[in-house]
């Protein structure tokens, strides 16, 4: 069994790993046990009642942070025409058409972290699709990535879009922010992930829907949240 660090071990004692905490309290106890030098990210996951395997129970959707993520987005555009000036203009840090899949495919290129695509650059797009999809970056249309509507695609993902979207196991984990944030703006984030997931519950999900909810700091221990008060309220 890996040994625990110094600062997990004085983490654990700030908490009751059995309890199930309010939101707000929770993202307070996150801010404590997050104890790393480097300002942390905070990650929530939810285990969800739902059948993956199903196609009607698929939950996946997308959703604008209040406050950001507190991560510098850096947004491919691959368009044609207009579309690239468009882009740019919007705040992309790189836009362009094939010469760009061409860079990824020959110099394996990604200095990217979110790709939007227009509909007429998806039968380019496809080329590189084996090397996008398994690093999640394969633009969608579900996802909002893949659109004529480029401007305010690329506003939205540098304002902080997040996507989510359950695995296998029926897990949705998704960063809602920074330690440094503060239990306000944490608190904000954390509610319009949540409440998204909920709303997206599908119709043919059965019995407890929100398994459970917890939070945590990139190096900090897991701290669980009362996830039936989430739908209550």
């Amino acid at each position: 069994m890996a040994k625990k660090g110094k600062n997990y071990l004085e983490s654990i004692k700030l908490y009751d790993k059995h309890n199930l905490y309010d939101a707000k309290e929770a993202l307070e106890l996150v801010q404590k046990t997050g104890k790393a030098k480097f300002d942390e990210t905070v990650e929530l996951s939810v285990r969800l009642g739902v059948d993956p395997r199903q196609a009607d129970q698929q939950v996946r959707g997308t959703v604008v942070l209040p406050h950001g993520t507190g991560k510098t987005i850096r947004v491919l555009v691959l368009a044609k025409g207009p579309k690239v000036e468009e882009a740019l203009n919007a705040g992309a840090d790189y836009a362009g058409g094939e010469e760009y899949v061409e860079k990824i495919q020959k110099e394996n290129w990604f200095e990217f972290d979110v790709v939007i695509a227009t509909p007429d650059m998806m039968g380019v797009v496809g080329k590189i699709g084996r090397v996008l999809g398994p690093k999640g970056l394969m633009p969608n249309p579900k996802s909002g990535t893949v659109t004529f509507e480029v401007e305010k695609a690329v506003q939205d993902t540098k304002a902080g879009k997040i996507e989510y979207r359950v695995d296998k196991q029926a897990i949705i984990n998704v960063p809602i922010g920074k330690v440094s944030f503060g239990t306000e703006k944490l608190q904000d984030n954390f509610q319009a992930v949540t409440q998204a997931i909920i709303k997206a519950k599908p119709a043919s999900a059965k019995g407890r829907y929100l398994k459970s909810v917890t939070v945590a700091s990139t190096m900090g221990p897991g701290i669980k949240i009362n996830g039936q008060k989430l739908i209550e309220n």
